[in-house]
């Protein structure tokens, strides 16, 4: 059932009209924030299945009357064909995004990702303006990454020979998680060669911020930092030497607007984006970094690996640098110390 919570005025003259799906979620809503301050139209689409999804609507509402709030999930194809054609682009990040999730509920897993994925690509399609649709995928999309061969050294792994995961490495989907990703990304992508479509596919590494409420399978720094503000305990599984490039969500919003903004540059291409080399810091060095600024010892227990687990994920930005001219900016340390005062008033710790 469609449920408006708020309305555009139609005298507001805005560039565009931006369809967010998962807009109340950690990405949506950062996202939702900096277009509306930037003039555009937003309309956050969400089903508000999360914990806290509503009071973060709520806080859109709150910021700019230029965002609105629709109620409703991206497997119901009729509500997004009555909403699509009045939008001139889609930010899709609505998903179920656990891996384990994937595996307890693999049916849902799909309805949510690739049925969804397709319901707004359709709708996309048979609307007479022809939104840009740009698809968060994941890193996930490549699998184990067991072909590159990973050096150990004393506080993290490392690609021996490469400097990052480009786009021309063989897709190999490992989960249900990394099969109905995978498959949606190439669905949006292909929506592009066949409809033309102007479809952009974003294989994201591991993005973080503030307002990120972290579950340990998903959103892992905030994890972290939020248990640590608790005094819960860590659970690390390995030996915490896996490392991941970080991306700061402003850092990742910054890149969106590039998008919108020249979207013939990126048309139907795929992209894969994170903090890259330099932003790259394994599981014991950002547990050091979190010691560090709240100058208290994080405790931890380590367990076994978890199936599938990569040792080493780090993008290769050097496609999006180049074509698009972006790079992330800001760096873990002055993230996290963003991040800190965040947690300290959201979870009352003063």
């Amino acid at each position: 059932m469609l449920r408006v919570w708020s309305c555009i005025m139609l005298n507001d003259l805005v560039p565009k009209t931006i369809l967010i799906t998962g807009g109340a979620g950690f990405i949506g809503s950062h996202t939702a924030r900096h277009f509306a301050s930037r003039g555009h139209a937003v309309i956050v689409f969400d089903n508000f299945s999360r914990n806290g999804s509503r009071e973060t609507a709520r806080r859109l509402q709150r910021f700019s009357p230029r965002i609105s709030m629709i109620e409703g999930s991206v497997t119901n194809f009729e509500l997004l064909h009555e909403i699509v054609p009045e939008v001139d682009a889609i930010f899709h990040f609505a998903a179920q995004v656990a891996v384990t999730t994937s595996v307890l509920n693999p049916r849902r897993d799909f309805k949510d990702n690739l049925f969804g994925t397709l319901n707004v690509l359709d709708a996309a399609r048979l609307s007479p303006k022809k939104p840009l649709v740009v698809y968060s995928s994941t890193n996930k999309v490549y699998g184990g990454l067991r072909h590159i061969p990973i050096a150990e050294k004393e506080t993290r792994y490392e690609f021996e020979d490469v400097p990052g995961v480009d786009e021309r490495c063989p897709l190999d989907f490992h989960s249900p998680y990394g099969c109905s990703k995978g498959a949606a990304d190439q669905y949006v992508r292909d929506y592009a060669r066949i409809y033309g479509l102007p479809t952009v596919v974003l294989r994201q590494s591991c993005i973080y911020g503030e307002e990120q409420h972290g579950i340990e399978d998903q959103g892992w720094v905030a994890w972290f930092a939020i248990s640590h503000h608790l005094g819960r305990p860590l659970t690390i599984y390995g030996n915490g030497k896996q490392v991941r490039d970080l991306l700061y969500v402003g850092d990742l919003v910054e890149l969106y607007d590039r998008i919108l903004e020249n979207p013939e540059k990126a048309r139907g291409k795929i992209y894969n984006v994170g903090g890259g080399q330099e932003h790259a810091h394994s599981v014991l060095e950002v547990i050091a970094e979190i010691e560090r600024l709240t100058q208290r010892k994080v405790e931890c227990r380590f367990v076994d690996w978890r199936p599938g687990d990569q040792k080493v994920y780090v993008s290769n930005i050097s496609k999006v640098r180049q074509e698009l001219g972006w790079q992330p900016r800001i760096s873990f340390e002055q993230a996290l110390a963003k991040m800190i005062p965040w947690i300290k008033e959201a979870y009352r710790l003063v």
